[in-house]
């Protein structure tokens, strides 16, 4: 059976004979694959079920986790690489056609807000991300490793649907499920200016201080404290030296006991 099969695929144009292969995998990766419980979990999130498994598989593998297994090989940095380009590209032609009067600056605030680390990790948990990244590392799951895995699992969904595919993917199962739009129009996520203008009003001066600069993961990371009248109010690390200040921002805002407009997460551990 198996060998007429391959007979009949053979003499297939070799278009029909790809699909018709993926087909196959997709059917034996829901049904019959010792894995089947995984492939039937990403159907959930991503809405189909997946030709190429290991790649998925290797969407939620952190580079923290030591394994042997043949999907971490690599780790899903590189995934999140390609993921990050194809979401920002997909949501700000999503905003272009949504906003067609709405000027360039408006249009890239949006997109920020919208493909920012705080808002992936938002995503990614509403979606169940932390289901898979439990199943495949043996780490502690942090709140942005939500956000890496939500960037590197629109990467593996490139690769295996391509733009169009992605692009549906993006708007309906993630934009029209997990982010409120017309919220974020009116949302100010710049807490340094909501903190400069308290500042002013009250007469006070504001100022950042780097505290220290050491390394995490082979990366630089920052620790920025927010000083106000040269009094340290807040702290706050990140990767990026302006998102720290931000954080910090946040923080010394609620410190205040200043209302903060915005989604009232911190993030602890980027």
């Amino acid at each position: 059976m198996v060998v007429l099969y391959g007979v009949i695929l053979w003499w297939l144009p070799s278009t029909k004979r790809d699909a018709v292969f993926r087909l196959i995998k997709r059917f034996y990766n829901g049904y019959i694959s010792p894995e089947k419980h995984i492939a039937r979990r990403l159907r959930q999130i991503i809405g189909f079920t997946p030709a190429n498994l290991r790649i998925f598989k290797q969407a939620f593998f952190h580079k923290s986790t030591q394994s042997e297994k043949d999907y971490a090989m690599q780790n899903n940095e590189r995934l999140e690489y390609l993921g990050d380009a194809i979401l920002g590209t997909i949501v700000a032609e999503y905003l272009f056609q949504k906003y067609p009067n709405a000027d360039e600056g408006f249009l890239t605030k949006m997109r920020s807000k919208i493909v920012k680390r705080k808002s992936l990790n938002i995503i990614g948990d509403n979606m169940g991300v932390d289901m898979l990244l439990n199943e495949f590392n043996n780490t502690r799951i942090s709140r942005s490793m939500l956000g890496n895995a939500v960037e590197a699992l629109v990467g593996a969904v490139y690769l295996e649907r391509g733009y169009e595919g992605t692009k549906r993917f993006i708007i309906r199962r993630m934009l029209r499920k997990f982010v409120d739009v017309h919220e974020l129009e009116s949302y100010d996520d710049n807490y340094k200016s909501q903190l400069l203008e308290h500042c002013q009003k009250n007469g006070q001066n504001v100022s950042y201080r780097l505290l220290t600069r050491y390394k995490m993961d082979k990366r630089d990371r920052f620790k920025v404290a927010v000083m106000i009248d040269g009094q340290k109010i807040a702290v706050a690390d990140d990767f990026n030296k302006k998102s720290a200040e931000q954080q910090a921002s946040e923080i010394a805002l609620r410190n205040l006991n200043i209302p903060v407009h915005g989604n009232g997460e911190v993030d602890d551990d980027d």
